[in-house]
């Protein structure tokens, strides 16, 4: 099942199914085109992680493999929804893409084992962490390499875990070149095993995401590039690239 968030042409904020690219809701449906297209979560936190895939850490230098996920927040304010603009930051020079998948929460929890945790998994979306290089890598500064405003596009729908193979492949294009390319399978920390890890301390409400990290292959975005971000099972999450 696929689900989706949109405002219709009346500005009503509703949820549908989407099937064969017509959204079914309430004895309704529209076309997938004629509607408004919402993230399908609204998050009271994101947690990612950095560095899920082993391709990426050896780009990045870091050969060994943590003992459990390195985390870090994105907030709320990060969110944007599939054909949103990502606004880059002004005066930064190395603004990147990341082309990733979210695990969203569909239950209040804490402390879920491995064996338990696909039972509070809602579903799975695409994301593109978007990050400011400038500010994180000179100066070590998280909250502004990561959690500025309109650096999470998410979406398009939220597929059920039923939807998504376990060797879902992941592909990110920029003006149609790809860029980045794995499957879920290469994760070093598993769906399950990263869910449980995270709800270890933290408590996981309705709607949170998790992100699985991003492959090798990270890299410029530019003013007027466009996007996407797929993900086998979910779809294709397409956004355009302005300057503030």
């Amino acid at each position: 099942m696929h689900t989706v968030r949109f405002r219709d042409p009346t500005g009503l904020t509703r949820t549908g199914q989407l099937v064969d690219d017509v959204i079914e809701t309430a004895g309704r449906t529209y076309s997938f085109g004629e509607v408004t297209i919402l993230p399908p979560c609204e998050p009271t936190k994101i947690i990612c992680q950095a560095g899920g895939f082993l391709d990426h850490r050896k780009e990045s230098g870091v050969q060994e493999i943590p003992d459990r996920p390195e985390l870090f927040l994105k907030t709320p304010n990060c969110v944007i929804g599939h054909k949103d603009m990502i606004e880059l930051p002004p005066n930064r020079e190395q603004i990147e893409f990341e082309g990733e998948f979210g695990i969203v929460i569909d239950q209040q929890c804490r402390a879920v084992t491995t064996e338990n945790a696909m039972g509070v998994v809602r579903g799975f979306t695409c994301l593109n962490d978007i990050s400011n290089r400038d500010d994180q890598e000179q100066e070590r500064n998280w909250v502004r390499g990561k959690a500025f405003d309109a650096s999470l596009p998410t979406g398009p729908v939220l597929a059920t875990p039923d939807e998504v193979p376990d060797d879902a492949r992941l592909t990110l294009r920029v003006n149609g070149e790809t860029k980045q390319q794995t499957t879920r399978e290469q994760m070093y920390f598993s769906v399950p095993k990263l869910v449980s890890e995270v709800s270890e301390l933290i408590t996981l409400e309705p709607g949170d995401i998790i992100a699985s990290g991003t492959p090798f292959g990270p890299g410029p975005l530019s003013d007027g590039d466009t996007v996407e971000v797929e993900f086998e099972g979910v779809g294709t999450l397409r956004n355009s690239v302005d300057s503030y």
